[in-house]
């Protein structure tokens, strides 16, 4: 069976084809994300998206994918709440669950793990609580799991992720003051036991100061290196 092939788009977006042939995006934050390329702005099919939490750099184009492309879209339980009753996307074609909850969607199991963050969505001029933020642990058809951290520090449970779910990549925010930084995704690094770490979540903007090289200089395990656009195989 097929890689898995994984695009980062910039921020904490990323869309990977599965072995299966499936296409999956991950907090699809596209236009007006600084960062993803301008070829990547107009997805041309989606079957599934995965959303860790409710902020507008995760959510991103969400709504506007699914009136277009109408995929599966994934959610912590109260996100997905609002999605559906505030805007306007399926029930049907959505999934619900929550934190130690899997869902399976086309032979792809979505796992779903705290993460130490905040979320909330704009509704109109109004900010509302979407929840508590998740990370995810995606198994594809030929067993391969990628651990999407999603917004969060570091935190001992970490060592849970591993042997719960033992992933083989792991998607860490390295930028900080909103997430971890090189120092914390270190020690994740150590909890989790993977071989190969993918950083996101850093240099869209000032604040995001965490780099790769930091990070390197912390860790033996594999920092990938990764522009906007790139797609590595795992």
């Amino acid at each position: 069976m097929a890689d898995t092939a994984l695009t980062w788009l910039g921020h904490a977006s990323f869309r990977f084809d599965t072995p299966g042939g499936k296409r999956i995006y991950v907090d699809p934050f596209l236009n007006g994300n600084p960062k993803c390329p301008e070829a990547e702005q107009k997805p041309e099919r989606v079957d599934i998206i995965a959303i860790t939490h409710g902020h507008g750099d995760h959510v991103g184009d969400t709504v506007e994918i699914w009136k277009e492309h109408k995929p599966v879209v994934i959610a912590p339980v109260e996100l997905h709440g609002l999605l559906v009753s505030k805007h306007g996307i399926d029930e049907e074609s959505t999934r619900g669950p929550n934190k130690g909850g899997t869902v399976e969607v086309e032979g792809i199991k979505f796992s779903l793990t705290d993460a130490n963050h905040s979320s909330s969505i704009w509704l109109g001029e109004q900010l509302v609580y979407a929840g508590e933020p998740v990370g995810y642990v995606i198994e594809v058809e030929n067993g391969t799991a990628i651990y999407f951290a999603g917004d969060t520090n570091v935190f001992g449970d970490m060592q849970l992720i591993r042997r719960l779910y033992e992933p083989d990549v792991a998607v860490l925010p390295i930028g900080g003051h909103f997430t971890m930084d090189p120092r914390e995704a270190a020690v994740a690094l150590e909890f989790l036991g993977v071989e190969r770490c993918i950083p996101c979540h850093w240099g869209t903007f000032p604040l995001l100061a965490g780099t790769p090289d930091e990070l390197r200089r912390l860790t033996d395990v594999e920092v990938v290196d990764m522009s906007p656009g790139d797609t590595i195989t795992v």
